[in-house]
């Protein structure tokens, strides 16, 4: 069993639109869809995804590809960043960067990265040694708070994915490697 973490790729960016209702853009759309020439795809037997429109999105291209339905699941949602609400992108790094290098703390309002951590790692727990190839679509933040819960590491921005649409394997409850941009083939784990 494998389990394949994917982050969505681009969105549209709408302050007037809560972040949870973003969709993907032609370019996340496209990217989504040349995660499909992935030669694990096919494995695939299972795919989960979070609430929010752009993983379901991505999710809704890969279980097309693989006649499977999306499974919505709780608690997987991106960190809670409804306070303050949209921030442009440089106020946005740093109020990342902030809640990183103190996960116990809310960084202006956010969800805090610990908190955000148990929750995922608590949605996912049942899927980490299940006997499906799954693959949970989901969001960069969360994402690497999961990685470092499953590498056990310190929570670190280091690890973050490098931009939008990655992905990272999990097998026996470990990360095989470290975040992959969606085109870039690979034929391990």
């Amino acid at each position: 069993m494998t389990l394949r973490y994917v982050t969505h790729p681009e969105v549209v960016v709408d302050p007037a639109v809560p972040v949870p209702q973003w969709h993907l853009s032609e370019r996340g759309l496209a990217r989504a869809r040349a995660l499909l020439d992935q030669p694990w795809i096919g494995a695939t037997t299972r795919v989960v995804s979070s609430g929010e429109v752009k993983a379901r999105q991505t999710a809704e291209v890969l279980a097309g590809h693989v006649g499977l339905d999306v499974e919505v699941r709780e608690g997987t949602g991106e960190l809670d960043r409804s306070v303050p609400g949209f921030l442009p992108p440089d106020e946005f790094e740093v109020v990342a960067d902030a809640c990183f290098a103190r996960p116990a703390e809310s960084a202006r309002g956010w969800e805090p990265a610990a908190a955000a951590q148990a929750r995922i790692a608590g949605a996912l727990a049942d899927l980490v040694d299940g006997p499906d190839d799954v693959v949970v679509v989901g969001h960069g933040g969360v994402g690497t708070l999961w990685y470092c819960h499953l590498a056990g590491i310190a929570i670190e921005r280091r690890w973050d994915q490098p931009g939008q649409g990655h992905w990272f394997s999990v097998v026996d409850g470990r990360p095989t490697h470290h975040w992959r941009r969606i085109e870039d083939l690979a034929a391990d784990r």
